[in-house]
């Protein structure tokens, strides 16, 4: 069936589209049949990727798989190498096709062909019927080849960002210590003095002014990535109580700290409020403002997201004394855990270190960001 074109196209390729079903450019899309082995020779793909290793190589490399049953039923990867593929995925083999199917698919979104709330499933005989749309051999290796070449520059920016996610990390780890420690592993030039023993109530005060007369509606929640941020913002909903009468009102620089554990965080984690000038927050989280004159509050926060402080945190929590993913911490135990601080220019110098990979970092999530933006808008308009 000849067809209309898309609104984006190379300037060399002129003429109408064609449209026909899938199954008639690969009529066999099934499901694979390999498992794991312990001694496998070869990447096993499952519906979330590589899930382990097999004997044999079932398929060749440039496959495009279609996750048909579960959570990520319906999301698709590229088999980049010979591999093996699990029976709870779809096997698209399309040749010379491949990449263009598995662009043009998700273009398409198959998404809205999963069915089942219980187990999510999309069938290979779906698939078949999908209605490809597509121009001259040319044309579609045009298109391939700059999809591809974002795809790489994706994966190298993703590469970049988690360099400096574990520089930061080795930073940390090395310019903080604990409290048995005198001094760090690592210092900046020029400091030498030992580090002063203190507990935090030394230097923080805590926070329990009261969000009286309904003052704020903006209600907050701790998330890994982004720190205290609004419910509205995160969740897309408020998953609150409608009287935040009791709820405390944080301003910006109060910093909280969520007792509830994950595999992240698996002493909780404390978050300093930068987003907002200020917001409610549960009372069940434990808030506290640093004294300026004895910590500087960027060191702190970096301190933090070190793993410093957890060893504190694990001897006041009791073993099995955990209820619902929340540690058994009560105020006063937790204002009392030690630590260890350098003076306040030391602390500053070590700040300014770690802020600048910080600055790093968005940086290039930035323009990470913007290539997954040109991305999505070549695959609207590239694509009919």
């Amino acid at each position: 069936m000849i067809i209309d074109v898309p609104d984006l196209r190379f300037p060399e390729f002129s003429g109408e589209w064609v449209e026909t079903e899938l199954q008639d450019i690969v009529p066999n899309i099934c499901s694979g049949k390999d498992r794991i082995s312990n001694s496998g020779e070869v990447a096993l793909y499952g519906s979330t990727g590589v899930i382990g290793r097999t004997n044999s190589a079932s398929y060749k490399e440039n496959i495009v798989l279609v996750a048909r049953v579960g959570a990520n039923a319906g999301q698709m990867q590229i088999g980049n190498a010979p591999c093996g593929v699990t029976d709870n995925t779809l096997v698209i083999d399309a040749k010379e096709w491949n990449y263009y199917i598995y662009y043009f698919l998700q273009h398409y979104n198959l998404n809205r062909l999963v069915f089942g709330s219980g187990q999510p499933l999309i069938t290979g005989g779906m698939l078949k019927r999908i209605k490809v749309r597509y121009g001259c051999k040319a044309e579609r290796n045009n298109i391939t080849r700059l999809l591809c070449l974002i795809d790489e520059r994706i994966a190298t920016q993703n590469k970049i960002i988690e360099a400096l996610k574990l520089l930061r990390d080795a930073i940390s780890d090395a310019m903080f210590c604990s409290p048995k420690q005198s001094a760090p592993r690592k210092r900046i030039k020029g400091f030498y003095t030992d580090w002063q023993k203190v507990h935090l109530n030394d230097i923080c005060s805590r926070v329990t002014r009261k969000n009286t007369n309904g003052r704020c509606y903006s209600v907050l929640t701790i998330a890994a990535q982004y720190g205290l941020v609004s419910q509205l913002e995160f969740f897309n909903k408020s998953v609150a109580s409608e009287n935040l009468e009791g709820y405390y009102l944080l301003q910006k620089g109060d910093f909280a700290y969520n007792k509830s554990y994950s595999s992240e965080y698996t002493c909780g984690a404390v978050k300093r409020l930068d987003r907002y000038e200020e917001g409610v927050l549960s009372p069940l989280y434990i808030c506290f403002r640093p004294d300026p004159s004895k910590v500087d509050s960027d060191y702190l926060a970096y301190y933090f997201e070190s793993k410093k402080w957890h060893r504190e945190i694990m001897d006041i929590s009791v073993e099995g004394a955990r209820n619902h993913g929340l540690l058994n911490i009560s105020v006063i135990d937790y204002f009392n855990t030690i630590h260890r601080i350098p003076n306040i220019e030391e602390q500053r110098a070590i700040a300014k270190v770690i802020k600048t990979i910080i600055h790093k970092m968005s940086s290039e999530q930035t323009i990470l960001d913007c290539y997954v933006k040109q991305r999505t808008f070549l695959l609207q308009q590239m694509f009919i």
